[in-house]
């Protein structure tokens, strides 16, 4: 159910942002155009070692996309938000991010002196601008999520990029279940096919979240699910570690 928004802003193509969001929060995401990729990272900004688990966040929840009534775990057990609406039913979890090189060779190279706002930024270098404003660096950088992104596996075990997933208005919402800081990017996702660089914006909201009911689908997505939010329970109350 869409509701006033406290907040909205865009993240144009090429550019990186950062925020720290309230537990009972949420993040509603918005492809403007189509064809949108965000890349994400989540870190615990009272403990910046605590950070977005890839492997633990698929295992838990034995699946290789990720779409509503999923939880994204941090390599605490503790949950850091759940998606609770989804329009794509699939974001990628696997293939990473792309680099100045991988951008280089696909789309050719265009620095920021020269082409200002046009330019071809990459998401890893991306990800390191706003990664050292908190004091972090290349050794804090964490498997990313690709929002918008769907690549699948064919039957030789060959990861493929889908063109097209993602439609104008396509959407989802991350509700916050502890506060968090989250870095974004709207740079290419690494297996985007090579040609005209991809620029498609997307839309950042900030609602208040509905308070979480005993029949919650993400608290009941599973068994792992239900054990992460117990994680959490403890930590807000102070006795977890």
């Amino acid at each position: 159910m869409t509701q006033a928004s406290a907040y909205t802003t865009t993240l144009s193509p090429a550019c990186h942002w950062s925020f720290r969001i309230r537990r009972g929060m949420q993040l509603r995401l918005t492809d403007l155009e189509g064809n949108a990729n965000v890349g994400m990272l989540l870190y615990n900004p009272e403990n910046l070692l605590e950070r977005y688990n890839a492997p633990d966040t698929l295992k838990a929840q034995h699946t290789f996309k990720l779409t509503a009534g999923n939880c994204l775990y941090s390599d605490m057990g503790r949950i850091f938000c759940s998606i609770t609406e989804d329009s794509l039913g699939w974001h990628d979890t696997v293939c990473g991010n792309s680099t100045a090189a991988s951008i280089a060779s696909r789309f050719g190279k265009r620095d920021y002196q020269t082409a200002r706002n046009e330019w071809n930024q990459n998401g890893y270098d991306a990800f390191l601008v706003e990664l050292a404003k908190y004091g972090l660096g290349k050794r804090d950088m964490a498997a990313n999520l690709n929002l918008f992104s769907k690549a699948k596996v064919d039957a030789q075990g060959n990861i493929q990029y889908q063109p097209d997933h993602s439609k104008a208005g396509d959407y989802l919402v991350l509700r916050f279940e502890m506060d968090s800081l989250v870095i974004l990017h709207a740079c290419p996702h690494p297996l985007y096919p090579a040609g005209e660089y991809p620029r498609n914006p997307v839309q950042i909201s900030f609602e208040q979240a509905a308070e979480l009911a005993d029949d919650d689908p993400c608290l009941n997505h599973c068994a792992e699910n239900q054990r992460g939010f117990e994680n959490n329970r403890l930590y807000l109350m102070g006795m977890g570690g």
